[in-house]
């Protein structure tokens, strides 16, 4: 698989779409609208890593609060709580991959579900 996978996620206007699915990880693009967030979360079997395109926002991780901007990336291994909220005046655009693979291949949500 080879993709311009950062102009998608600047382009992405759902909420989750599952790009690419291996044996072991998943590749997925995600557009958080302004003011919106991911939901708090807990993957009890999956470590997950998200990365962002564009926009600012923070994140909570097991509590603790953190900024969250465009180029930043952030591991969260499995059993973290977890949430990522937009603070800004854009959509947050995500790159988000999954180990292993957690939503079914092909998913796309239009909006948080």
């Amino acid at each position: 698989m080879i993709q311009d996978i950062v102009s998608k996620a600047k382009t992405n206007t759902d909420f989750r779409q599952v790009l690419e699915n291996g044996v072991h990880t998943q590749i997925v693009i995600m557009s958080i609208p302004v003011g919106g967030d991911i939901g708090e979360e807990i993957h009890t079997d999956n470590d997950q890593v998200l990365f962002l395109v564009e926009g600012e926002g923070k994140v909570i991780l097991n509590g603790v609060e953190s900024p969250y901007k465009t180029g930043d990336i952030v591991l969260v291994p499995a059993g973290t709580k977890h949430n990522f909220i937009n603070t800004g005046s854009t959509d947050l655009k995500i790159i988000t991959t999954y180990s292993p693979p957690h939503h079914p291949p092909g998913t796309i949500h239009h909006i948080k579900p």
